[in-house]
């Protein structure tokens, strides 16, 4: 198992550390988060419609908002939750291994990197749940997930990775730079402000949609 995750660390140009670990995690986080996240929105949101419970929901004196509010909330709070195991998997995992470089500020930085990382996913997460509603089910907005992260890798490899939201998490947290090789590219404000409107409008769209659409 060490030789293992010594074969993983050197892939990343890394050692088998706890470092090196930490940086492997946030690559899952950051690039399979998305794909994670992204079904946990779909399926909170897309079920409804699959399920045939949607007429039933609309029809209570809670507002439609406030529902959809409901969700995103439910799905944010299991997502984290996933982030949250993963930390205290890992955590186990090193211990076992033994791996050198423990240091409080290492575990600390590494937990702070994965949550930061798991919350710009969860926003970035939202217009799926939207894409869901819209399309009333579950496959549509699968596919949309895909699409995202090919054109997050077109991004990325044109240099506007720091201007297209859903690359920012894998630049914040280095997994890009770890699975490229390449510098670090620096983010402004203008990376995180991008992300947070993504998921503000996702928001607003969703609630809007859930209120005004033709629900028949």
């Amino acid at each position: 198992m060490p030789g293992l995750l010594g074969a993983k660390a050197q892939m990343f140009g890394g050692s088998a550390d706890w470092t090196s670990f930490f940086s492997l995690m946030l690559v899952m986080v950051s690039v399979g988060g998305l794909v994670v996240f992204g079904l946990i929105f779909i399926w909170v949101f897309g079920r409804e419609f699959s399920d045939k419970t949607v007429y039933d929901m609309l029809s209570l004196p809670t507002s439609r908002m406030t529902i959809v509010i409901a969700k995103i909330i439910t799905a944010a709070y299991w997502s984290l939750a996933l982030v949250v195991m993963a930390f205290l998997l890992m955590l186990g995992v090193g211990t076992v291994l033994q791996l050198p470089g423990w240091t409080a500020a290492t575990i600390l930085d590494g937990m702070r990197l994965l949550l930061v990382t798991g919350c710009l996913t969860v926003l970035l997460c939202i217009p799926f749940g939207l894409a869901a509603s819209i399309a009333r089910g579950y496959l549509p907005p699968v596919g949309i997930i895909f699409l995202v992260m090919v054109l997050d890798q077109i991004a990325d490899r044109l240099g506007y990775g720091p201007y297209f939201p859903w690359d920012v998490p894998a630049l914040y947290s280095g997994a890009a730079e770890a699975l490229t090789g390449a510098a670090p590219t620096p983010l402004g404000a203008t990376s995180y402000i991008l992300v947070g409107l993504v998921g503000f409008i996702s928001l607003l769209a969703t609630g809007l949609w859930w209120k005004y659409a033709d629900q028949t």
